[in-house]
């Protein structure tokens, strides 16, 4: 099997390379190569290579400056995904796509659940929102996955950015009344890949659309108190954590207050376990210690 990949570089399409190495031959493309926001390129490519599995890893996620580049996150995040589902359904194979909670506008007080109205408070929502329309209008055969606060051990996200300051800051604050559910992108890497496993030997789920986050709820303020908890623990800490409310930090783009998402229906629809966000933390962490000390034995190896 032919997987095609976008993003080469990006922190969920470097952790679907690991993931999907052994589902067959793994064709990654950059912007370089494959870029979003250029429909004909995107044609030639995927043409070209003739791919019998297409997964949309690639996006516009500069939430804020989003805000004064609607057309570029336009480009990226909802014509290029309708382009892609147009060239999949051509071919006759699947399209998996990538999502996110601020397709809502998080005044619902539960968690969400697929067939809820979005409301997206953002250029960068509404965008995503569009992709998702532009994929489900082509039809085919696609994956829909909406995920939530996604971090790794690649590119820029929350959990980075805290490490960073939580060493250099004597005091740090962090809003502490948006709820939601901290990601791994290891984590959706690996249900992605036994999302493929099981459509391949038959025992997947129906097409569409499915929300997949790690279990479990915390704020900003919640997550950035864990990764503080770790830095103490190796005696890095530096920072005193303040909670504040977003209120307080005021941002170019709106972000919904609850971005809690329900994944029951994955869970029901494909029989797939998955993490609570603390537990898969806790493994993302060790996973930095290892990729660490392998980077410091190749260093000394080097030298």
């Amino acid at each position: 099997m032919r997987i095609l990949i976008t993003g080469s570089k990006g922190q969920l399409s470097q952790e679907l390379q690991l993931a999907l190495a052994g589902e067959g031959t793994v064709l990654a493309l950059g912007h370089k190569v494959l870029n979003l926001a250029e429909p004909a390129q995107i044609r030639q490519q995927i043409r070209l290579l003739r791919p019998d599995l297409i997964i949309n890893a690639a996006a516009y996620t500069a939430v804020d400056p989003a805000q004064g580049d609607r057309d570029q996150a336009f480009a990226v995040n909802a014509i290029g995904p309708g382009v892609l589902a147009e060239e999949a359904a051509a071919l006759g194979v699947p399209l998996i796509h990538y999502s996110t909670d601020y397709v809502f506008d998080g005044r619902k007080t539960e968690p969400y659940h697929e067939e809820d109205q979005p409301a997206p408070l953002s250029v960068y929502g509404a965008s995503k929102l569009a992709g998702e329309q532009a994929i489900q209008a082509v039809g085919g055969e696609y994956l829909i996955l909406r995920t939530s606060w996604v971090y790794s051990l690649h590119g820029r996200n929350f959990l980075l950015t805290m490490q960073r300051l939580l060493q250099e800051r004597d005091s740090l604050s962090v809003v502490d009344d948006e709820v939601g559910a901290p990601t791994w992108a290891g984590t959706i890497a690996a249900v992605t890949a036994e999302m493929v496993r099981k459509r391949r030997n038959g025992t997947g789920g129906p097409n569409g659309l499915y929300h997949l986050t790690a279990i479990g709820e915390t704020s900003w303020y919640g997550f950035a108190c864990s990764i503080a908890q770790h830095l103490e623990y190796q005696g890095l800490l530096r920072a005193r954590l303040e909670p504040i409310l977003s209120t307080d930090y005021p941002t170019a783009a709106q972000r919904p207050l609850n971005s809690r998402l329900s994944c029951a229906r994955l869970e029901r629809d494909w029989g797939i376990e998955l993490p609570d966000w603390e537990t898969a933390l806790q493994q993302y962490l060790g996973t930095t210690r290892s990729v660490q000390t392998d980077h410091d034995a190749q260093a000394i190896q080097s030298v």
